[in-house]
C-alpha cells in the first residue's frame, strides 16, 4: 500500500503506529485536544497579535490541512503568502479560500514537486530573482509504505522529506539572510523521538523497508539539520516543532477507522498550526534560542530519556555531507 499524505496525517499516523509497536511513549494526551488546552491557559494572547504587511511567508504543502490553516493566519495577519504545493488544481482552490476568509489578495500558488530535487533548485532560484522571503515554513510531507523511487532514482520518502526539505532551506538562506528578522520554521513529529539517525542508510536499502520507520527517520533527520542550520547561520533563526494530532481531511480520508475513533480529542487544524504560527510570526519566539524542538509554543526536548536516540557530531556531519552531495548532483 502506497500513501500520499498532507503533513497532519502523517503525524498522526507515524505517531500510532510507532505507539502500536511500543517505539514511541509520549502521552496521548498530551498530542491531542485537551493537551492543546490544557497548554494554552499559558498562552499570551498578545503574542499573535501582530501586523504582518511587508513579511513574506512560504509554506509548504500549504494547500490543506496544518500548511494551509497557518497560510490563513499568516494572510489574515497581512503577511504575503507564498504556498508551495504538488497539485495545481487543489492549490489554487485553496488560495481562493484563503483569500476569501483573510480579503487578503497577496496570495501565490507555486506548483513544486519536493520529491524532485532537480525542480526544486530551478524554483528556489527563479523565486529570489523577484521576491524577498522573510519567514520559510517547511511544512510538507508525505508517506509511501513500498520502497519506491523517483525518477532520479532516489527512495521517495528521503527524497521529499529530507533531501527536498535541505535543498528548498538550503537554496534560499542567501536569500533569507538579506532581511530582517528571517526565520525558518519546520514542521517535523514526535515518532522521531526514539528515532536516532542512521546516516548509513539513508535511503533505506538495507533489510525489509518499513515505511512508518522511514518517514519518522526522516522526522529526526529535519530535528538535527535544524540545530545545525542554527549554530551555521546565526542571522536566521531556526525551529522545529511537533504539531499533535490533528483532525484534517486527509487523516478522515486516509485514517478513518483513527479518524472514527478519535475524532472527538483530535486537535483542529487551527490547533495543530498554531505554534507553527507562533513560530513564525510572533516576537516571542524569536526571543527563543534558535534550533530548538517545540511543542504548543513551548521549547520541549528532542530525545526521550532513556531512547538512546542521540547521534555523535561525527554521525551528524555524515548526514550533512551526504545530503550537499545529493544536492550538488541535482543543481542545475
Amino acid at each position: 500500500m502506497k500513501v500520499r499524505c498532507s503533513q497532519t496525517s502523517c503525524v498522526c499516523f507515524i505517531n500510532v503506529r510507532l505507539q502500536e509497536r511500543g517505539l514511541v511513549r509520549e502521552r496521548p494526551a498530551g498530542v491531542q485536544k485537551s493537551g492543546y488546552e490544557a497548554a494554552a491557559q499559558r498562552f499570551c494572547a498578545s503574542d499573535l497579535e501582530v501586523d504582518l504587511s511587508g513579511r513574506s511567508f512560504m509554506i509548504t504543502g500549504a494547500n490543506s490541512g496544518i500548511g494551509k490553516r497557518a497560510a490563513l493566519e499568516v494572510s489574515a495577519r497581512g503577511g504575503t503568502v507564498h504556498m508551495v504545493c504538488r497539485n495545481e488544481s487543489r492549490a489554487e482552490a485553496a488560495r481562493q479560500d484563503i483569500v476569501e476568509q483573510s480579503k487578503n489578495q497577496n496570495v501565490h500558488v507555486h506548483i513544486v514537486d519536493l520529491s524532485n530535487a532537480r525542480r526544486v533548485w530551478e524554483f528556489a532560484q527563479s523565486f529570489t530573482q523577484s521576491n524577498s522571503l522573510h519567514v520559510l515554513i517547511n511544512n510538507a510531507g508525505c508517506m509511501v509504505n513500498q520502497r519506491e523511487l523517483t525518477e532520479d532514482g532516489l527512495e521517495k520518502n528521503f527524497a521529499t522529506n529530507t533531501l527536498g526539505t535541505f535543498i528548498l532551506t538550503t537554496a534560499l538562506i542567501p536569500s533569507l539572510k538579506r532581511v530582517e528578522d528571517p526565520r525558518v520554521v519546520t514542521v517535523s513529529s514526535g515518532g522521531m523521538l526514539t528515532q536516532k539517525l542512521n546516516v548509513d542508510d539513508l535511503q533505506f536499502e538495507k533489510g525489509a523497508f518499513d515505511g512508518t520507520a522511514a518517514y519518522a527517520q526522516n522526522k529526526r533527520q529535519q530535528v538535527i539539520l535544524t540545530d545545525r542550520w542554527a549554530s551555521q547561520h546565526k542571522e536566521i533563526h531556526f525551529s522545529s516543532m511537533h504539531p499533535g494530532w490533528a483532525d484534517t481531511p486527509a487523516v478522515q480520508t486516509s485514517m478513518p477507522a483513527f479518524h472514527a475513533k478519535m475524532q472527538s480529542r483530535l486537535r483542529t487544524e487551527a490547533m495543530g498550526a498554531d505554534t507553527v504560527v507562533w513560530l513564525a510570526a510572533s516576537a516571542a519566539a524569536r526571543e527563543q534560542p534558535s534550533g530548538l524542538f517545540f511543542q504548543d509554543r513551548r521549547a520541549v526536548a528532542a530525545h526521550l530519556p532513556l531512547a538512546s536516540s542521540r547521534s555523535s557530531p561525527q554521525e551528524e556531519e555524515k548526514l550533512l555531507a551526504a545530503l550537499e552531495e545529493f544536492s550538488l548532483k541535482f543543481k542545475p
